[in-house]
């Protein structure tokens, strides 16, 4: 039916003026051809008439568990080294988007050590009292010393006395931290090396914000079925796929065994507990681990595109999800989640409104991959937990 009425329709038409017609019409009934388009110049608009919620301010006052305000650079495996060249922003600037956003502090995750780590620390944290709050990370040069354990344990210490309000662990730890530091074994998330250290954050009441694997796709073969192909064949090396990395699954089992080990110790199981796509698998773990919670940095993306199972999650789970974005300075290699207006109104339009499919990060899409997204409309005492209460418990600070 649906053949022969086109047939009728290009009959109709055939005594129409020809200029009524476009030229690249080959033949009666037959559709305008396009020319051939690159994947990646393609940026589709939706023709849909919706509503659009503009939140320029949060209902509630924010604090962001998850900034990289200061940073290493890293050595091409991914470890932080002694001695590398560090980075760090301008505070007054960040301030400057933070009130305008209603953002009441910032936790810095990547402090790093030693002198880095009291730069950091000076330059937030004591200079502005109580918007900041900077997190030390682990120092794996002297990773092959016997005594190792416990100088990395008395580090912890020295950082917490220092100012330092929590330990980050990079995915470094995992899959890229190797027995020499640069070749060799790969150093597993639960060595027991690093038992005292994770101990000494429990006794010191440093929350261990962890971040141990990366998106389902980037374990997947970078083929036309992998819905990150985009992004994946513009930074192969972000894949782990088919090389010596351990499974995601392998990789949420050695967390998971540190977890079980140190149940005296918060961890915040960074990214939704690294498995947005599996919010059942979230769910497992943190029904298994009562020291564990988790953010929302840079995976509204996956949450948005599941709007009712993860309002069932935040429902479930509302007193230990911490608000976070995962915000980096301009020119990183995640655009995504460059720090700015735009970025926290979109998390705020996510969380607050129920507009349906808008974009979930401002770079052009698809930094990530190519869908859109759809708010939960929070009620306000989950809002309100997200957006502050929760992140004030596990920072052991007032709000």
């Amino acid at each position: 039916m649906k053949h022969n009425r086109r047939q009728w329709l290009g009959a109709l038409g055939a005594g129409a003026a020809a200029g009524a017609f476009p030229q690249n019409v080959a033949a009666q009934g037959e559709a305008p051809k396009a020319g051939p388009l690159d994947i990646s110049d393609y940026q589709p608009k939706s023709m849909l008439r919706i509503k659009e919620t503009k939140v320029a301010r949060s209902r509630y006052p924010v604090i962001d568990v998850h900034s990289h305000l200061s940073w290493t650079r890293k050595s091409q495996n991914g470890v932080s080294l002694a001695g590398e060249r560090r980075f760090v922003w301008p505070a007054e600037r960040v301030l400057q988007t933070m009130d305008r956003k209603n953002i009441r502090a910032m936790v810095n995750l990547t402090g790093g050590y030693d002198s880095g780590l009291e730069e950091a620390i000076a330059k937030f944290d004591k200079a502005h009292p109580g918007r900041f709050y900077t997190f030390t990370e682990p120092s794996y040069s002297r990773l092959l010393e016997p005594n190792y354990p416990q100088l990395q344990a008395d580090a912890i210490a020295q950082a917490h006395r220092a100012g330092a309000r929590g330990l980050k662990i990079l995915k470094t730890l995992g899959l890229y931290l190797r027995e020499n530091i640069t070749s060799g074994k790969l150093v597993a998330i639960d060595d027991r090396r690093f038992d005292p250290m994770w101990d000494a954050c429990g006794q010191l009441n440093l929350p261990v914000a962890i971040h141990i694997a990366d998106p389902v796709a980037f374990f997947t073969p970078t083929d036309r079925f992998n819905e990150r192909f985009e992004e994946l064949n513009r930074h192969p090396d972000w894949s782990f796929h088919g090389l010596d990395f351990p499974s995601l699954a392998a990789l949420l089992e050695a967390r998971n065994r540190v977890f079980a080990r140190h149940p005296k110790t918060q961890f915040i199981g960074l990214h939704v507990g690294h498995m947005a796509e599996d919010l059942d698998n979230v769910s497992e773990a943190l029904d298994r681990y009562p020291n564990m919670s988790v953010d929302i940095a840079a995976r509204i993306g996956e949450l948005g595109r599941q709007p009712r199972r993860a309002r069932q999650f935040f429902d479930r789970y509302q007193d230990r999800i911490l608000f976070g974005t995962d915000a980096v300075p301009e020119g990183h290699e995640t655009p995504q989640q460059i720090f700015g207006d735009e970025l926290y109104e979109i998390y705020y339009r996510f969380l607050e409104t129920d507009d349906e499919y808008f974009d979930y990060a401002p770079a052009p899409i698809p930094p990530q991959g190519r869908w859109r997204i759809y708010g939960l409309r929070l009620p306000d005492e989950i809002l309100r937990k997200v957006y502050n209460a929760n992140a004030a418990k596990v920072l052991r600070i007032d709000i």
